[in-house]
């Protein structure tokens, strides 16, 4: 059981996450509750992408963490959050109560070795506010723009407010595969034990497009499948993770992978067959997921993250940028790194 007291960070290897899990799942719902913050989502990551040399800081008031985050060495004279590509932000939470730039001071008189610096990647604006872009030590960079849709109507509203382009483009391919007698159907992959299955076929289509020439296709024996298995089966007991799948008769022809918490769905990943060029299944699918969301009101918010595409300002206009921050030694290297 892991035991904090006093004022001060503490230092963790990676290795010992699953005993600090409890802490940082109090801290993620107290701040955040974001399902990209959950400590299943964050095990998985350490355990299919770690080098071995991170390390978990956690900073707590008289027995009471307010901040943590999940480090490694970027080079000999800085440190930055550990930031696999599979993760959407970067893995640190910090109260608002606490003041950045101590923190971070504080933070980097705590780690390891001498530094120049430690850097703070990914981090949405929805969670931790942005600080002045230069504040002596401190320097903010942007990252991102990323987008959301809130669900705060019905879908007939959303639909309306979308497009004409859009609407009437699916509508046509719509009636384009109902001429062809070709089916469409939506299934919600919801249970742990069909998850590998989902892995497979989300493999199956990306391995078939551009993603296999260049060695990035995801499939049930790579590392990227099996990290994404390990997520959604974890999740999935706990009503926190889904897969959407979109059919043409019997065959899969697009996949999203979603994970969920507290009223906001994540598409982690999507894919579709490539092949097919008379219509989009993706977009397809989109709506149909979107109309089913929107019924049921599940969710509240449905979260895209990622660079904000021209097919993104399809589906919202709520955009917001990501940004990065850079804590330094002396302020006089934050100066010298801003021109």
């Amino acid at each position: 059981m892991l035991e904090l007291s006093g004022t001060k960070w503490r230092f963790f290897p990676a290795t010992a996450f699953e005993d600090i899990s409890p802490a940082w799942d109090e801290l993620n719902k107290e701040l955040y509750n974001s399902p990209l913050l959950n400590s299943q989502f964050v095990s998985a990551l350490l355990r299919h992408f770690s080098t071995d040399k991170e390390v978990i800081g956690i900073f707590s008031e008289e027995g009471v963490p307010s901040a943590m985050g999940v480090f490694v060495k970027k080079n000999r004279l800085m440190w930055e959050t550990f930031q696999p590509s599979q993760a959407p932000i970067g893995l640190w939470m910090m109260s608002s109560k606490v003041d950045c730039g101590e923190i971070l001071r504080s933070l980097l008189s705590g780690l390891s070795g001498f530094s120049l610096g430690v850097g703070l990647t990914q981090l949405d604006p929805l969670y931790i506010t942005r600080p002045d872009s230069l504040n002596g030590s401190m320097q903010v960079l942007d990252y991102i723009e990323t987008s959301k849709v809130t669900v705060n109507a019905s879908f007939e509203d959303y639909w309306q407010q979308r497009g004409k382009n859009l609407r009437q483009n699916l509508r046509r391919q719509r009636n384009r595969l109902a001429r062809e007698n070709v089916e469409v159907k939506l299934d919600i992959v919801t249970h742990a034990d069909q998850m590998r299955q989902a892995i497979a076929d989300y493999g199956m289509l990306e391995c078939a497009g551009w993603k296999s020439e260049g060695g990035t296709a995801i499939h049930p024996d790579n590392v990227q499948g099996k990290f994404y298995q390990s997520v959604l089966e974890h999740l999935a007991p706990l009503g926190q993770a889904c897969v959407y799948k979109y059919y043409y008769d019997d065959q899969v022809v697009a996949v999203d992978f979603c994970v969920s918490q507290a009223g906001t769905i994540v598409i982690l990943k999507t894919t579709f067959d490539e092949s097919i060029k008379t219509s989009s299944p993706a977009m397809l699918m989109r709506e149909d997921a979107f109309k089913q969301i929107f019924d049921q009101q599940q969710f509240k918010n449905i979260e895209f993250y990622g660079r904000v595409m021209d097919w993104h300002t399809k589906w919202t206009n709520e955009m917001r940028k990501m940004y990065h921050i850079s804590y330094y030694r002396w302020p006089f290297i934050a100066r010298i790194k801003s021109f």
